[in-house]
This record gives structure tokens, sequence and C-alpha cells, in this order.
């Protein structure tokens, strides 16, 4: 375990976003869910790219590799239409798959709506870092980091990232007893 800050890459997949034919609006929702659930410091990296697998992978490499980030969001690309790579450029660069995170999404997500189904969302790490498909609509990405989030902190323990603490309010990190902090 680190005691550098946080370092999160927000990675935004769409083909008309990345253009600007249309703002990107689940980028931004992620900053703001973080900004108001994370006690620790933190920085962000936020880049808006296109549905093309290589420039996924080239992306999440670089933030991982180069950025050295602890944890990867990205949004869209995650359905079943044709451009949708997001999954198979995760898994592409990814040294393990935690598939809890997929399953938890999609659970989460079928509360809301019976097309959660479709959705091919997950988790992996390279390296030091946690990556995490999330959905593409800001509602849905709130949804599910306001029960999700609450596995990463101690996920990023594992790997020896920094300590992350929450605002109780938003999400209360869980970690087994004897792996928190005394303040």
């Amino acid at each position: 375990m680190t005691d550098e800050s946080l370092k999160v890459g927000i990675v935004t997949i769409s083909d008309r976003a990345s253009k600007g034919e249309y703002e990107d609006k689940s980028g931004p929702a992620i900053l703001d869910w973080l900004s108001q659930a994370l006690v620790s410091e933190w920085k962000s990296n936020v880049k808006v790219i296109p549905d093309e697998q290589d420039q996924i992978e080239a992306e999440l490499k670089a933030l991982v590799d180069d950025e050295r980030c602890h944890l990867v969001l990205t949004t869209g690309g995650t359905g079943p239409a044709k451009r949708d790579v997001t999954p198979e450029a995760t898994l592409a660069i990814a040294d393990k798959v935690m598939d809890g995170f997929g399953e938890r999404m999609r659970s989460i997500s079928l509360k809301y709506v019976p097309t959660a189904i479709l959705s091919r969302q997950l988790g992996v790490i390279r390296k030091n870092c946690l990556i995490i498909n999330l959905p593409g609509q800001p509602k849905a990405i709130k949804e599910t980091l306001d029960e999700l989030f609450e596995a990463i902190p101690y996920c990023i323990d594992l790997i020896d990232g920094p300590y992350i603490e929450t605002n109780e309010s938003i999400v209360k990190a869980f970690r087994p007893k004897s792996a928190i902090r005394k303040k």
C-alpha cells in the first residue's frame, strides 16, 4: 500500500462525443460522483475517445503504464452493438479478470431496467490498477457507483494502491476490520 494520492483515469468511449457532435455527460458524471464520494486526496486524467478497439487499448495502457493510475473508469461501448468494443479492449490489456464487478453492476442495473442483461460491463486488473467498465448514462453511472464503489477501496489496497477514504453519506468503503487504518 502506498501513501500517494489516488490517480483516477476517466475514459468516455463514444464516436459522436469524440467528434464533438454532442456533449459528453458521462465523464463529467463520474467526476461529479467522485468529488462527492471521495474524502482522500485524488486527481483525475479525463479522456474522450472513439469506439475503436486499438485506441481504447492504447489509452488504457497509457493511463496504467505511463500515468500510473490506480483506478480507471470507462463509460460507453459495453452493449451488444457492433461498435461496442470496450470489453474486448479491456480484456486485451488485462492481467486478471475480476468477474464480480461485472456481475454486481448488472445486478444493480437490473433493479432499474430489464435491458441490464444486455450489458457486458466488467472489471479487470492491469499491474497495480483496477479498471472498471461503467454504464454509459449519467443516471446509471450514479446508481452503479452508489453501490459498487464500497468494494473498490479495499481492492485497491490489495493491489498496493493508496488507502482511499470515502464520504460515508455517499458510500461507505468496506474493509475487513484488520484492514481498517486508525485515524
